[in-house]
């Protein structure tokens, strides 16, 4: 069975890299009828925070990420880390290590300008020292020839074992370190897949040394590419990005942030636009790149807004309620028109839940008093004409597009009167001229009592200013 995992540092928030990381690991075990799990490496005790623990988690189920068993925390498995070490050392493949920082400095130094690869240099594999005193604790890597493995995005690669380091196991302050902690984990939790960023490529000769050590059977590793800004430079806040939840608090649905990240990086065919299930269907190691990808702020608001046209506007009104309530509409004013017609009208001229939100927002709050400024429109139009637009609005008895339109079009023609200079008044009439969507659409949303209050209210303004 295939088990794969996501195991972030809670050091910080889940920024693009992190969640598409997450996002190809449970794709491909979801597509395998596998497994896919959550750990959170916590070995950092002075930069770990549960606040970032819980940015995590609730970014990951905000995507739809679900996971088969709660998280595993690294923190809570320091026995486990020392009973592995104290095997290594036992067997002479793990040796303690009290050189100073001074010493380590001086020795990057002199190979740095001998053109040599900075790295440890044994210098106390065969020495004893005092495990009382300060010390690190260093896995000992073969010193001859060379480690392959078979990358399952790049193919074979290959590493000297000359070239690597005796990395550091457990720090001076006892605390294991992540080379350590990965290799011990993925075995204990039945790993056989890790799909990660190609920042890591490097740990993976060590990791692979270090499980042989342990007698642990080897699982299958592959490397993503990173993410770039469009410019062709590491991703950062300057090319739009950010924490996974902002996102969300922009009002980017969830299937459409997955849509977007599996296709950063990955493509099937030509195909463009993906539901959860299409993608679990579809998810292939094959169609992962291997040259970076580029984020782009446009394609990712050009996805939310063909999905959020695919949604039923009655869906879109839980996801909506909070945009709205930031926007101070109140609830019961939402009662007093309809509001899923009104939703379904405009959705699919946003690209946001925001944009949505604000361009709707409008009709749930009292309009602003009608003015020489926002009456432009009203103000160039006859008194006498506009009167008989009102007559014939409130002469309507049943009140739905296909009456009102047809009345509409009847006073038209008989008044031998364009559209726009019917429609342009009584749009700042009705909206203050916020709306762009089909003014008779709006008309029969917006409910006769609310729509005769504002003719009124024309009429008597109409007669001021004239």
């Amino acid at each position: 069975m295939v088990v794969t995992r996501f195991a972030p540092s809670p050091t910080g928030d889940l920024h693009l890299g992190g969640a598409r990381t997450a996002l190809f690991s449970w794709l491909y075990a979801q597509h395998h009828q596998g497994k896919s799990v959550l750990r959170i490496e916590d070995t950092d005790r002075e930069r770990s925070t549960q606040a970032s623990v819980d940015v995590i988690l609730d970014a990951l189920s905000w995507m739809g990420l679900v996971y088969d068993d709660p998280p595993v925390y690294q923190s809570q498995r320091q026995a486990i880390y020392q009973q592995a070490v104290e095997s290594l050392l036992e067997q002479g493949l793990a040796y303690r290590c009290d050189c100073s920082q001074e010493r380590l400095a001086q020795l990057r130094e002199t190979q740095m300008q001998q053109g040599k690869k900075p790295k440890y240099d044994g210098h106390c594999r065969h020495r004893k020292v005092d495990p009382s005193l300060p010390h690190v604790i260093r896995f000992a890597m073969p010193l001859t020839g060379h480690i392959q493995f078979h990358d399952l995005i790049r193919g074979d690669i290959t590493y000297d074992n000359q070239e690597l380091d005796d990395f550091i196991l457990v720090r001076s302050d006892g605390s294991p370190t992540y080379n350590f902690t990965v290799v011990i984990d993925d075995h204990a939790m039945g790993i056989t897949h890790v799909l990660r960023g190609d920042d890591h490529i490097n740990n993976t000769p060590k990791q692979l040394h270090l499980a042989a050590a342990l007698g642990y059977e080897p699982i299958a590793y592959g490397h993503m590419p990173s993410i770039l800004g469009t410019d062709g430079k590491r991703l950062s806040k300057r090319h739009g990005a950010k924490n996974v939840l902002a996102y969300r608090d922009q009002g980017i649905l969830p299937e459409a942030m997955m849509n977007y990240l599996a296709r950063l990086g990955w493509s099937k065919g030509d195909q463009e636009l993906f539901t959860p299930d299409e993608l679990i269907q579809a998810f292939d190691l094959a169609g992962i790149q291997k040259s970076p990808a580029a984020f782009d702020e446009a394609k990712l608001l050009w996805v939310n807004a063909q999905h959020l046209k695919q949604k039923k506007a009655e869906d879109l009104l839980p996801l909506l309620a909070p945009f709205w309530q930031g926007l101070g509409v109140d609830e019961a004013a939402k009662a007093e028109i309809d509001t899923t017609g009104l939703v379904a009208l405009m959705q699919s001229r946003c690209d946001t839940l925001m944009r949505l939100a604000e361009e709707t927002a409008w009709a749930f709050k009292p309009l602003p008093g009608l003015s020489v400024e926002n009456a432009k429109h009203l103000q160039a139009m006859d008194a006498d004409v506009f009167a008989q637009v009102v007559d014939c609005l409130k002469s309507i008895d049943v009140w739905d597009y296909p009456t009102i339109k047809s009345s509409v079009d009847e006073l038209l023609a008989s008044l031998s009167l364009g559209f726009g200079r019917f429609g342009k008044p009584l749009r700042e009439v009705i909206t203050r001229g916020q709306s762009g969507a089909s003014l008779v659409d709006l008309l029969a949303l917006l409910g006769k009592a609310r729509v005769v209050a504002a003719l009124d209210e024309a009429c008597e303004f109409l007669a001021k200013n004239h």
